[in-house]
């Protein structure tokens, strides 16, 4: 199965490569960039001398006859631009944007700040979280959406709650931390050195693009009121904790609670639970797909706290985006990613 990566020299293309190039079924046929073609790899990437693979150009037509599958790893609103040609040269896309991930149009532009992707294309991008929602990838799928990294953090943290009814409405609260790679590459005051370092700083307060992915999900499990959502940068490289608060709706103990989450993950690969009272962190998922996941109800207040952790650029983009690419062509869905998390 040959596979093509479009922006290959960013973060989430990286770890793309990483995965690909020891992949049982798939072939890395070819990489494009519409900045460096032309480049090899290693002239950005010097730790991937053993690829020497050159960077192409962006021609939907050739690529479509490269590859099987195009992994689509450029910026919100470059997606809504390069996505529709491929898909109309035949590629079958992946994309690891945020593009076509709302089915509400006007809520894209508004959380974003972006001209929207035409409403046929991304009424046609199928979003794909495995744990969540596996069959609505079919065998004909063209087009995936990958999740966003929060919002994969967060609501696999959520599910089983939220699927299982027992969040009381309007009571979701989500603090969450992310490592400076979620910034992507593009140099900014905020993420230099001497700003980042010893420092910790909240950011979009209330206005986080990830807040309606969340919402039109948790919806879909019927929980239809507004979430409140914080998100803060650390001085970390990778990695994302997503620690959330609901009160329940009905009375259940710490038992049932474990239970729950044990029966709903209990045949996810990707999905290891903590119980006694255990909660993960960051390093302990570093470089793998592997969400984590700890919990505990505090029943004086009828409050659980849950605490989800992924690596941002693994389960929260590149890891998962292979993980649907799997799942598409109908191969054990773990394939190519059986990796151990990188530890200290």
């Amino acid at each position: 199965m040959k596979v093509g990566i479009i922006g290959a020299t960013g973060y989430g293309g990286a770890e793309l490569l990483r995965i690909l190039q020891s992949h049982p079924a798939f072939t890395i046929a070819a990489i494009y960039s519409s900045s460096q073609q032309g480049k090899d790899i290693t002239a950005h990437y010097p730790h991937l001398s053993h690829l020497s693979m050159t960077l192409d150009e962006i021609h939907p037509e050739a690529i479509a006859k490269q590859t099987d599958i195009v992994f689509l790893g450029v910026p919100s609103g470059i997606s809504a631009e390069i996505a529709p040609s491929l898909l109309k040269a035949g590629c079958t896309v992946i994309d690891l944007s945020g593009d076509f991930r709302l089915k509400n149009i006007e809520q894209y532009e508004k959380w974003y700040n972006k001209k929207p992707a035409p409403k046929e294309w991304v009424d046609q991008a199928v979003y794909a979280m495995p744990e969540i929602n596996r069959s609505a990838i079919k065998q004909d799928t063209k087009f995936i959406s990958n999740p966003g990294c929060y919002p994969t953090a967060t609501l696999l943290g959520l599910a089983p709650v939220v699927q299982n009814k027992l969040a009381k409405e309007g009571s979701i609260i989500i603090d969450a931390k992310s490592g400076v790679s979620g910034a992507g590459q593009t140099a900014s005051f905020g993420t230099i050195y001497s700003e980042l370092n010893e420092n910790f700083k909240i950011y979009k307060v209330n206005q986080h693009q990830h807040i309606p992915e969340m919402e039109q999900m948790l919806s879909t499990w019927g929980y239809e009121a507004p979430i409140t959502f914080s998100t803060h940068l650390v001085p970390m490289t990778r990695g994302i904790m997503s620690t959330i608060y609901v009160s329940l709706a009905s009375s259940v103990d710490q038992a049932k609670i474990e239970q729950l989450y044990m029966e709903f993950y209990k045949d996810e690969p990707f999905i290891r639970i903590r119980n006694n009272n255990q909660f993960p962190a960051t390093k302990e998922v570093f470089g793998s797909n592997y969400c984590d996941i700890g919990f505990l109800l505090d029943e004086r207040t009828g409050r659980l706290t849950i605490v989800s952790v992924i690596d941002n650029l693994m389960k929260g983009a590149a890891g998962q985006a292979v993980q649907n690419a799997n799942i598409l062509c109908g191969l054990d869905e773990t394939a190519g990613l059986q990796l151990s998390p990188v530890y200290p």
